[in-house]
């Protein structure tokens, strides 16, 4: 299973995610729950920092990813966290047995 970790603030505002696990739905180069989850992850990072140069702490491994950005960078990086968290209910929607999305109050 995905297990995808919103961080937000008291006020829910997002400050990023951290991701783990593998979906199991499927052998490795034939699972697309985890194409959709790992491209659209992906992207969200790069636009945070290569479109967006917002300075993130970003931790990547084998089934594992994790990025955050300071309180002081939430409103830039807003958009592009709400756009993959919705992705992210939705495909938790579609494969509840694969995917799981909770939120942690930093």
């Amino acid at each position: 299973m995905i297990e995808t970790e919103f961080f937000t603030t008291s006020s829910g505002e997002l400050l990023g995610f951290s991701m783990k696990g593998h979906s199991g739905s499927a052998e490795a180069g034939y699972d697309i729950v985890c194409a959709a989850v790992s491209s659209a992850a992906y992207m969200t990072v790069n636009t945070v920092t290569d479109i967006l140069h917002v300075d993130a702490r970003i931790a990547v491994d084998d089934g594992f990813l994790r990025i955050r950005v300071n309180e002081k960078d939430a409103r830039s990086c807003r958009s592009i966290f709400a756009g993959f968290k919705l992705h992210m209910t939705g495909l938790e929607e579609q494969y509840p047995k694969n995917i799981k999305v909770c939120y942690t109050e930093v």
